[in-house]
């Protein structure tokens, strides 16, 4: 959480935004990160 504040500060985006938005974005991350997964895992690719 710490570092998604400093950067949202340092692009100037208000932190109380950030904080409000942070659980979306991460959900997406989380998301996508296991299709990735499971793709690599059918193309014979150890994470």
């Amino acid at each position: 959480m710490g570092a998604a504040l400093s950067l949202a500060q340092a692009l100037g985006i208000n932190p109380l935004i950030t904080v409000e938005l942070l659980p979306e974005i991460e959900a997406v991350m989380v998301r996508k990160l296991n299709e990735q997964m499971v793709n690599a895992e059918g193309a014979g690719i150890r994470p």
